[in-house]
């Protein structure tokens, strides 16, 4: 529901805008922030909804992935055994690696980037196809 609200707000403001004659995207999809780009129109309320609506639906899963971990760190430093703490970080490791390398390169595109060049087509393949990719690849090696 959150994921349908979220593209039919991006679709709502997005048919308000008008387009220039240059229509070619140097992407291989079709992303938002690449669209706006192509507008001719003032695209700052747009803009000002990604940031906000990414930064809530980014930042917060992300708080909750990382504030699980904490505390489960916490809980493992509490017992002395050397070899639940090896267990427990190796679990997590990769686990931690796939967040930060899904997160780190979505946070990098849309929101450090100002245009889109060579590094953001790369971290974008990394985020899109990459990580879903090392998902079962890791979660099967673990278990």
């Amino acid at each position: 529901i959150i994921s349908c609200g979220s593209a039919l707000l991006h679709i709502i403001l997005l048919v308000q805008l008008s387009f220039c004659a240059n229509n070619t995207i140097t992407h291989f999809f079709c992303d938002l922030t690449l669209l706006l780009k192509l507008s001719c129109s003032d695209t700052s309320l747009n803009e000002l909804v990604i940031f906000l609506e990414g930064g809530m639906l980014l930042f917060l899963p992300l708080a909750i992935v990382l504030g699980s971990y904490i505390r489960i760190g916490a809980i493992i430093l509490k017992a002395p055994s050397t070899n639940r703490l090896l267990k427990a970080f190796s679990t997590c490791g990769s686990h931690l690696f796939v967040v930060s390398l899904y997160y780190g390169t979505l946070a990098g595109v849309y929101f450090l980037s100002s245009s889109w060049d060579t590094k953001d087509i790369i971290a974008s393949v990394m985020y899109i196809v990459v990580t879903p990719m090392l998902n079962p690849l890791i979660y099967t090696l673990r278990n």
